[in-house]
C-alpha cells in the first residue's frame, strides 16, 4: 500500500493555506491603516496644542494654511510653537482653514472606512487632503469656538 497524499487532499490544503494567507493580508492592511489614522490624528492634537499656545500669545490664530499655518508675510513662528511641523508619512496633506484668526479648523485623511471616533466624518468635510481615499478630508479638529 502506497503512503501518498493524493492530489484532491494537496489541493484542498492548498486552498485553505490561500484563505489564511487572504485573511492575514486583509487583517495586515487593516491594522497598517489605523496606525496611520493614529498617528494622523495624533499629529492633528500636536498641531492643535501648538496653536492654542499661539492663541495665548497673539490673541488669535494664525492665518494662513498648511504646509506650515506659521508662517506669514513678518516670518515663521514654528519653532517657538512646534519645533517640528509634523507632516503625514503617507504624503497627504493636513488642511488648514483660517481666513481671519478668530478660528482653525483642521482636516486630515482617515483611511480606514469603519472609524466612527470624535472628528471624524465618513462622508467628507468638503476639503481635499489628496487623492483617492483622502477626497475628500474626514477627520477633523477645530478651535473650541467653532464646530467642524
Amino acid at each position: 500500500m502506497n503512503k501518498s497524499f493524493t492530489l484532491i487532499e494537496l489541493l484542498v490544503v492548498l486552498a485553505i493555506l490561500g484563505i489564511f494567507a487572504v485573511l492575514g493580508f486583509s487583517s495586515y492592511m487593516n491594522s497598517l491603516r489605523s496606525g496611520k489614522d493614529a498617528r494622523r490624528k495624533t499629529d492633528l492634537q500636536t498641531i492643535q496644542k501648538a496653536l492654542e499656545e499661539y492663541y495665548l500669545d497673539n490673541q488669535a490664530y494664525p492665518v494662513g494654511s498648511i504646509p506650515d499655518p506659521f508662517c506669514h508675510p513678518g516670518g515663521c513662528a514654528t519653532a517657538q510653537y512646534l519645533p517640528v511641523l509634523p507632516k503625514d508619512q503617507g504624503g497627504t496633506p493636513y488642511a488648514y482653514e483660517s481666513s481671519d484668526g478668530a478660528y482653525y479648523r483642521l482636516y486630515s485623511c482617515i483611511e480606514n472606512p469603519n472609524d466612527a471616533g470624535a472628528g471624524v466624518n465618513q462622508s467628507g468635510y468638503g476639503i481635499s487632503c489628496g487623492f483617492g481615499i483622502c477626497d475628500p478630508c474626514r477627520y477633523g479638529v477645530s478651535s473650541s469656538n467653532v464646530s467642524l
